[in-house]
C-alpha cells in the first residue's frame, strides 16, 4: 500500500468514527495528525465578531413625529404609602389555593414574616413574606398575572 492511499484509509477511518482527533506515530518515526472540523465550529467561525455591517436597506425608517398630549399630573402620593415588590420574575398568587381566602386582602394587617402572597417561577412556589408590620392598602396585581422582579405588588401604610 503507498502512503497516499494509507493516508485515506486513516482519513475513512475518522470520518466513519465518533473520534475528532486522529494520531499516529509509525514504526520508521513519521507521525500523521489528523482533526475533524466539527460543524457547530464552522458555523461559529463563519464571520469575525464586528463584521457585520448595516445597509441603509437594514434600517427601519424612523416613525413619523406625533404631537403629544400633555401628561396628566400623577397624584399627589400619600404621606405613608409604601409599597411591596416583587422580589423574583413569575406568576403572582394571592391564595393558597382557587378559592381559598386571600393571605393579605386590602384591610388586613400583617406581621413582619407572615406570608403575603406565592410567586411561581420556574414550577417552583415561592412564599412572599412580609419584610415589616404594616397594613395593606390595595393589591396592585391580579391572582394569575404574570410580574417582574421589582413590580409593585402591594401598596401598603
Amino acid at each position: 500500500m503507498n502512503k497516499i492511499e494509507e493516508i485515506k484509509e486513516y482519513i475513512s477511518l475518522l470520518e466513519n468514527s465518533s473520534l475528532s482527533v486522529l494520531e499516529i506515530e509509525k514504526e520508521d518515526g513519521t507521525k500523521i495528525h489528523l482533526e475533524k472540523e466539527h460543524p457547530a465550529q464552522q458555523i461559529f467561525n463563519a464571520s469575525p465578531i464586528g463584521a457585520y455591517q448595516p445597509t441603509a436597506t437594514d434600517v427601519p425608517a424612523p416613525a413619523p413625529v406625533q404631537p403629544q398630549a400633555p401628561a396628566a399630573q400623577p397624584a399627589a402620593p400619600e404621606e405613608d404609602a409604601k409599597t411591596v415588590n416583587a422580589p423574583i420574575v413569575g406568576v403572582f398568587y394571592a391564595a393558597s389555593a382557587p378559592g381559598k381566602a386571600p393571605f393579605a386582602p386590602v384591610g388586613k394587617k400583617v406581621s413582619k414574616g407572615s406570608t403575603v402572597c406565592i410567586i411561581e417561577a420556574m414550577k417552583c412556589m415561592n412564599e412572599i413574606q412580609a419584610e415589616d408590620d404594616y397594613e395593606i392598602v390595595e393589591v396592585l396585581v391580579k391572582d394569575g398575572d404574570l410580574v417582574e422582579y421589582g413590580q409593585p405588588l402591594f401598596k401598603v401604610k
